[in-house]
């Protein structure tokens, strides 16, 4: 087992070294380049008059440029990609030590009308989602929020081992996520495969010759020109039919090539991860499955992506106005390349989507892995289909600093409900989101906060954080009232984990209590499964009535004047409220 601390500062250590050696290559690329600059233009003005030896020096500097400015990109990218892994280590670093509150929160993904999301800080500043997201393309990152969000209780078992498999490989996942970073998308990826499924072709299918009949003929035509065997004028005509051909479908060209242009750093760069997942062999079931749609028979997806960024790259070159003239007027340049890209996009149009999916399913379980990594003493529950729901051993909330974080080992049975009592500030609702996280956690395949744990899977609806709505001219306790009549609907349709802090907050107090009572009984005859917190210890009672009811709490004592809290989950009913002494410490009354 790996520390991570350790691990990612043996990283950085060799990163730094790769950067600086990089770094005296680009600065030795540079000057190379300048020297033979100065070389060539030496060269040209001592042969000035011999026609033939200049042009010998200009186009030999042409082809050393050209190779060494392709040689300077590649190491450039290099240093780009050595300068992402050094973020991505410094990052987890910062992220050790709970300092991760000016990473991307996620508040996007939040819905006020989900299961669970708003109460259990899944999104927003200093949420698990903030904590745990390390994604760098933009899909993934929706791909992720989409996990988190869903609820799902399928496949438990093999989404763990696909977790567990990415989370023993670090450096694979770094590298991964260090290309993924540096794509740049002018773009949406949803547009993109818009665009690709809606394209009309309008390019004749007798461009598939048309061009390369026309190209021989050029050369004909150019080499009889030079062997004075047809004159200028012959030459012009033929330029001018090839401009003309061109021109007719200008207008469609020059929207395709702006249509391609904001694509092709896409392409280029998803191509990169899509050979990194081809040339990686994985043993999890759900990494193979996912793998096996990139894998062609006969031809990889990393190829046919590389032939599209071929085809972009020549279509590019219409930009150079000197190559774009001669190359339509003698080539049909434009007509060509259109044609190579209406063909690729008949053929793989359609697969771009499910390739595209596949990176972002990765780079979301790069931070699933990432995740599990970096917490090595958390547990992969055991999936059981028994009575137990969830039986941690040391559980703890997975935001709280460890050092401090006060674990609690509890047990909760199908159809049975906890009533939680205690103090203001004791830790309920700290305990609801921590029981909370655990399911989203263990629903997504990752390992929890405990040492041990049993797991039954069941869906999760909360009730924590009502609101009231002045735009909606909707009060507190009718948004309450909505809230549980949305759950009371949705466990007539399935099995869930039901979590309630303090019910019916917005009415007095005999109406409360008579209110929630009534609720807890309609709750317990569903058989369904939860906990509900509460200052109200009339509840508490019953438990007398019905088995299925269990009553804990979490205690404050007031030692040498101060007040002090074990966070420790007890059996029974809280006895000690702390409000009056609050108000007498802090001189609000006396």
């Amino acid at each position: 087992m790996q520390e991570p601390l350790k691990f990612y500062n043996e990283q950085i250590s060799e990163y730094k070294i790769q950067l600086s050696q990089v770094k005296k290559r680009l600065y030795a690329s540079s000057m190379l380049r300048l020297a033979i600059f100065c070389l060539s233009a030496f060269g040209v003005y001592f042969a000035f008059g011999n026609g033939k030896l200049v042009a010998g020096i200009v186009i030999v500097t042409i082809v050393l440029f050209i190779f060494l400015v392709s040689r300077h990109t590649d190491l450039q990218y290099k240093r780009d990609r050595i300068k992402a892994l050094l973020r991505i280590n410094t990052t987890e670093i910062e992220v050790l030590r709970r300092k991760f509150h000016d990473l991307p929160d996620g508040k996007e993904f939040d819905r006020d009308d989900h299961y669970f999301c708003k109460d259990i800080d899944l999104f927003g500043r200093g949420s698990f989602y903030q904590y745990a997201n390390r994604t760098s393309l933009k899909e993934g990152s929706g791909y992720l929020s989409s996990l988190l969000l869903s609820n799902d209780i399928e496949n438990i078992k093999a989404k763990q081992e696909a977790i567990k498999e990415l989370g023993q490989m670090p450096k694979w996942r770094q590298g991964f996520s260090a290309v993924a970073s540096l794509v740049k998308t002018e773009t949406p990826f949803n547009l993109i495969v818009k665009w690709l499924k809606g394209y009309q072709v309008f390019v004749p299918k007798y461009m598939s010759f048309l061009p390369t009949v026309f190209s021989l003929a050029s050369i004909v035509l150019i080499s009889l020109y030079f062997i004075d065997l047809l004159n200028g004028w012959g030459l012009v005509f033929w330029m001018f039919l090839g401009l003309g051909i061109t021109g007719g479908y200008l207008k469609k060209i020059n929207k395709l090539s702006s249509d391609t242009s904001k694509v092709q750093s896409t392409f280029h760069q998803y191509q990169k991860l899509i050979m990194q997942l081809e040339n990686t062999e994985f043993k999890a079931d759900l990494l193979k499955e996912k793998r096996a749609v990139i894998l062609h028979d006969k031809v990889s997806t990393s190829k046919i992506l590389g032939e599209f960024s071929k085809i972009l790259n020549a279509f590019d070159q219409r930009n150079n106005m000197i190559f774009g003239f001669l190359g339509n007027a003698f080539l049909l340049w434009d007509l060509r390349q259109s044609f190579r890209l209406e063909k690729w996009i008949e053929g793989h149009g359609n697969e771009v989507e499910s390739w595209f999916n596949v990176v972002a399913f990765f780079d979301a379980y790069n931070s699933l892995g990432n995740c599990a990594f970096n917490h090595p003493n958390y547990c992969y529950p055991k999936i059981t289909n028994g009575d137990v729901v969830l039986k941690p051993t040391k559980a703890g909330h997975p935001l709280l600093d460890p050092n401090k974080s006060v674990l609690n080992d509890f047990q909760i049975d199908k159809e049975q409900f906890f009533i939680i009592t205690g103090a203001n500030m004791a830790g309920k609702s700290t305990f609801l989101r921590t029981v909370s996280l655990q399911i989203v956690m263990a629903n997504v395949g990752l390992p929890i906060c405990a040492t041990h744990s049993e797991y039954s899977p069941i869906k999760l609806i909360t009730s924590m954080r009502t609101s009231d709505s002045l735009a909606d001219d909707e009060s507190y306790f009718f948004s309450e009232l909505k809230r549980l009549k949305f759950i009371v609907d949705e466990i007539q349709k399935d099995r869930y984990f039901i979590i309630l802090d303090e019910i019916l907050k917005g009415t007095n107090s005999t109406d409360k209590a008579i209110g929630s009572r009534k609720f807890v009984e309609k709750l317990v005859a569903s058989k369904s499964t939860g906990i509900i917190a509460t200052h109200d210890l009339s509840l508490c009672e019953a438990a007398d009535d019905m088995p299925q009811v269990r009553n804990f709490y979490f205690d404050a004592e007031i030692i040498n004047n101060e007040l002090h809290f074990d966070y420790t989950l007890k059996k029974g009913v809280c006895q000690n409220m702390n409000a009056s002494f609050l108000l007498k410490k802090m001189e609000i009354v006396r």
